[in-house]
């Protein structure tokens, strides 16, 4: 099996120069963050100007929260997202709408707790994922459309909690190689840093990582270049070794 590279995505850039040195680094992706409560909110005219920087070989994703169909798309218009990005309850049945205007999307699955059988149904066509592994597979199954499933860990809020999920869910779900056509491709989030990320890839095997709070320095409106380095690094070393152990 040939090994492919993880792709990365920095989250909740704000500033002009961690946008810069994102893009030196070697980033796939570059995230913006447009929900209100969050700390790294950014306008769409803000995001507009922060996605002029970006090569044409680095997306631009914009992260949503439970907003409807036409603020997405002036998201899309205004910023020129490559991808959306829906973090919040937004359902398959919803999220469709966007795929029929030519949008990319991502839909976050957020990844823990329990919950009554007959609330089971409305929990994951909300993307909210019992810890159990047939839960995740029904969510997989009912976001399928996707272009990729975010995995994160499930908190109070809408927002990234910075803590990790049992992992040991994705057992057999490694996408080291080429992901199957008829699956969403995975992109893990959740609690990764620059300490975590590369036993995250070498135990998980996902398409793809994505960092916010991981990277970030004190003010969680600015990141951290040495942070972003290491991390980088972490997941470079990552792939050699999983395509050295073939």
């Amino acid at each position: 099996m040939t090994v492919q590279r993880t792709r990365v995505k920095f989250c909740g850039l704000v500033r002009p120069q961690d946008v810069d040195t994102a893009v030196a680094l070697g980033v796939d992706a570059v995230g913006f963050v447009f929900y209100p409560k969050s700390a790294r909110c950014v306008t769409l005219d803000e995001a507009a100007v922060l996605r002029r920087r970006l090569p044409s070989w680095v997306r631009a994703v914009g992260l949503f929260v439970n907003e409807p169909l036409d603020v997405m798309l002036e998201g899309v218009r205004r910023v020129g997202l490559d991808v959306v990005q829906a973090h919040g309850d937004e359902t398959a049945q919803g999220l469709a709408a966007l795929g029929g205007q030519g949008v990319r999307y991502w839909k976050a699955l957020r990844i823990g707790g329990q919950v009554a059988a007959e609330e089971r149904a409305a929990w994951l066509q909300a993307g909210r994922v019992p810890a159990d592994a047939r839960a995740l597979d029904e969510a997989l199954g009912l976001f399928g459309q996707a272009e990729c499933c975010l995995l994160d860990s499930a908190g109070p809020g809408f927002g990234g909690t910075g803590h990790a999920f049992d992992w040991s869910l994705l057992e057999g779900r490694s996408q080291a190689g080429s992901p199957r056509d008829d699956e969403p491709r995975l992109v893990l989030a959740g609690g990764l840093r620059p300490e975590t990320v590369g036993e995250a890839i070498r135990q998980v095997g996902p398409f793809a990582v994505d960092v916010s709070s991981g990277i970030q320095g004190d003010d969680p409106r600015k990141k951290d270049t040495v942070r972003m380095e290491r991390f980088m690094t972490a997941v470079l070393q990552a792939d050699a070794d999983r395509a050295q152990a073939g």
